[in-house]
């Protein structure tokens, strides 16, 4: 066997190849796993729960959970909670990235060292609640946007990915009669595309799958987010499953609508990953080469 232009394959091409072939499968099987899962009933899963092929393909856990009126309003509040999350991370980042890699003012030093001690030192549970209760947020969708949009990782990477740009480009803007906004936002941020994509992917990931705060937070299950909902609709599937009888609980069961969910929950995420990924490789790379 061999490589174009006539090289012989080396025996660590081999094993580098059977291994990451293993590697791959070792990663994609319990995803599909969790896909026939959701695909089968009770009594299938019951005699065989692990296969490779569902004998009947049974779509009764994704009717239970989105025959489920409140899906569609926890659908719309999670992407609304991601979408405007993602841009309001985006941009308080973009900015604050900025103005620490450019501009010259005093404290500089010691507000990068204030927000770089929020990385290992966080204020706690209890005072971040009364003072979104002060604020008036509780119940409010509001309060899960501002909570996690401020990352100290993504300006670092930011500010990384800023200082790393050639201060040529910025003169030479200035001399042809650029202002400071204009060299920003049509030279800098367009350079930036890899890292803003990276981030963008960290923040609506985290915004999708955020919970815990939602839990504290929301108390109206219609404002509630897609993933406390399906935690709540799972724990009502075990208890109607217990309930039911034989012939319905032959095609309803826990661990299908637990499959279903997780299916129901990244479906929107890999549907955008493609996308994106082509600047998120790039996008890992900052500060691990000079541009």
């Amino acid at each position: 066997m061999q490589k174009q232009h006539g090289k012989p394959l080396e025996t660590m091409d081999v094993v580098a190849f059977v291994s990451m072939t293993l590697f791959a499968l070792a990663i994609f099987f319990p995803f599909y796993n969790a896909v026939l899962t959701s695909l089968m009933s009770a009594k299938e899963y019951t005699q065989h729960p692990v296969t490779l092929f569902p004998r009947e393909i049974v779509l009764d856990s994704y009717r239970f959970l989105l025959g489920k009126d409140l899906v569609g309003k926890a659908y719309l509040s999670s992407i609304f909670i991601t979408v405007s999350g993602s841009a309001f991370g985006l941009t308080v980042s973009v900015l604050m990235a900025y103005g620490f890699s450019r501009a010259r003012f005093p404290g500089k030093k010691f507000l990068f060292r204030l927000i770089l001690f929020t990385m290992f030192f966080d204020v706690g549970l209890i005072p971040t609640y009364i003072l979104l209760k002060n604020l008036k947020l509780i119940d409010n969708r509001l309060a899960i946007i501002l909570l996690c949009g401020v990352s100290t990782f993504n300006i670092i990477l930011l500010k990384s990915s800023f200082e790393q740009t050639p201060a040529a480009l910025e003169e030479a803007a200035k001399i042809d009669g650029a202002n400071d906004i204009r060299v920003f936002w049509s030279i800098l941020l367009p350079l930036q595309m890899p890292i803003l994509a990276t981030i963008t992917l960290f923040l609506a990931v985290g915004y999708w799958n955020e919970w815990f705060w939602s839990m504290l937070v929301l108390n109206s299950r219609h404002k509630q987010t897609l993933q406390l909902l399906l935690r709540s609709l799972i724990t009502e599937a075990s208890a109607e499953t217990e309930m039911m009888s034989a012939a319905v609980s032959d095609n309803v069961f826990s661990q299908g609508v637990k499959m279903a969910a997780v299916i129901v929950t990244m479906l929107p995420i890999m549907l955008v990953y493609p996308f994106v990924q082509k600047y998120f490789v790039k996008g890992l790379l900052v500060g691990a080469i000079k541009m």
